[in-house]
C-alpha cells in the first residue's frame, strides 16, 4: 500500500481493490476547506489528496450550493478583521453661520403676517 493510500485510509477514505475510493462527506469537506486557505490552488490540493482536480471542483460547487458543510474555522488564536479608514465627512454648516433674515413674512391669500427676525 503506497503512502498516499495509507494517508487517505487514515482519514477514513475506503479504498477498494479495484482502486475505487469512497470519500466520506467529512473528508470531502476537509479537502474543500484546504482549497480555501490563502495561496492554495485546486490543482495542488487535488494532487496532495490524490483526487482529480475536476472532482475537487465538483465538491467545491456542492459546498457553494450549501450541500456540503465545511468545518468551522478554528477560533483558538487571534482573529483579524479588515479595517477601512475613510476621510471624515465634512461637518454640516452651523446655524450660527447662516445669515439672519431681517423680517419673517407669511402671506396666505389676503392675510399677511410680518415679524421681526429676532422674535
Amino acid at each position: 500500500m503506497c503512502a498516499k493510500n495509507s494517508f487517505l485510509t487514515s482519514l477514513g477514505v475506503e479504498i477498494h481493490a479495484s482502486g475505487h475510493r469512497r470519500w466520506p462527506t467529512e473528508v470531502k469537506a476537509l479537502v474543500v476547506a484546504d482549497t480555501l486557505e490563502p495561496g492554495a490552488t485546486v490543482n495542488a490540493v487535488a494532487d496532495r489528496y490524490g483526487v482529480q482536480p475536476n472532482q475537487l471542483s465538483a465538491w467545491r460547487r456542492l459546498a457553494k450550493q450549501g450541500k456540503l458543510v465545511l468545518p468551522s474555522a478554528p477560533t483558538d488564536g487571534p482573529v483579524f478583521a479588515s479595517l477601512v479608514v475613510c476621510d471624515p465627512a465634512p461637518a454640516p454648516p452651523s446655524c450660527d453661520r447662516l445669515p439672519a433674515a431681517e423680517q419673517i413674512r407669511i402671506v396666505i391669500g389676503e392675510v399677511r403676517l410680518e415679524l421681526a427676525a429676532d422674535t
